[in-house]
């Protein structure tokens, strides 16, 4: 495909599936965000900044900072839209937006992301300009917002209450060798109980990743309430017998 023909947004068409569905008949929220990296691969690949190119290299994308609002979910069997795009590019990271829409034209979502290249064996900072002679400045839109209210600094002021520990396995652990980042919403969500799902939906997720997760380790996930519908949450692993911090998130509920 020539440049020249391709558009700084790229447009994905998705369906929700039965079995990505949760008791509510709608698409579990993980799964919308693992499609929202799917959309985010098929972008950077088509465009020449990819896994596909970066793996010959030894490099790597990684997610940084995730904030997403979401109106509603799709129905189980209804097709949806993802689009995205970069809209800013610094020398270790880049900013890139998503916003999906469902069957009638309305949008169900819209998220920011950051996103960091890295290097495979020593798991440091790459400058993205190198990649490929900077071929990702040809596909920068800055002109292209997604009506998201920015992340604050994701911080527990006090502990919080540990609530629940699981050691991570072969399904956690991604084609990086690595904690798949979409996991921690799942331990995240399965801090509440499906009555509480039933009754609440999440309006807003945000999400902060501060270090690397692996096989076999034991992750402790803290929560600190703001007031009912907002949670702070924090995930440490062992390391050196002491915790460290691996994630922060917080979940509006409504």
């Amino acid at each position: 495909m020539e440049d020249e023909i391709l558009r700084a947004v790229g447009r994905y068409a998705f369906q929700a599936e039965p079995f990505h569905c949760d008791n509510s008949y709608h698409l579990f929220l993980p799964h919308l965000c693992n499609q929202l990296l799917n959309a985010a691969d098929l972008h950077s690949n088509e465009r020449g900044y990819g896994v596909r190119v970066l793996n010959d290299l030894h490099k790597t994308w990684v997610l940084s900072r995730f904030n997403l609002e979401i109106s509603h979910l799709p129905d189980v069997y209804e097709g949806f839209a993802i689009e995205t795009w970069v809209d800013n590019v610094m020398r270790y990271f880049t900013s890139r937006n998503f916003r999906v829409i469902d069957i009638n034209g309305n949008v169900c979502a819209n998220a920011h992301s950051i996103w960091a290249l890295i290097d495979t064996d020593t798991r440091q900072p790459v400058d993205i300009l190198k990649i490929n002679n900077g071929r990702i400045m040809n596909y920068v839109d800055r002109d292209k917002h997604v009506p998201i209210a920015p992340g604050g600094r994701l911080k527990i002021t006090t502990k919080g209450e540990r609530l629940k520990s699981v050691v991570m396995n072969y399904s956690d652990i991604d084609m990086n060798g690595h904690v798949n980042s979409m996991k921690y919403m799942e331990h995240m969500l399965n801090l509440w109980p499906i009555s509480w799902h039933n009754k609440h939906r999440v309006k807003r997720f945000e999400i902060a990743y501060v270090a690397e997760s692996f096989e076999g380790d034991e992750l402790n996930l803290y929560v600190g309430h703001e007031d009912e519908l907002i949670a702070n949450i924090k995930i440490t692993k062992l390391k050196s017998n002491c915790e460290q911090e691996v994630v922060r998130g917080r979940i509006f509920f409504e």
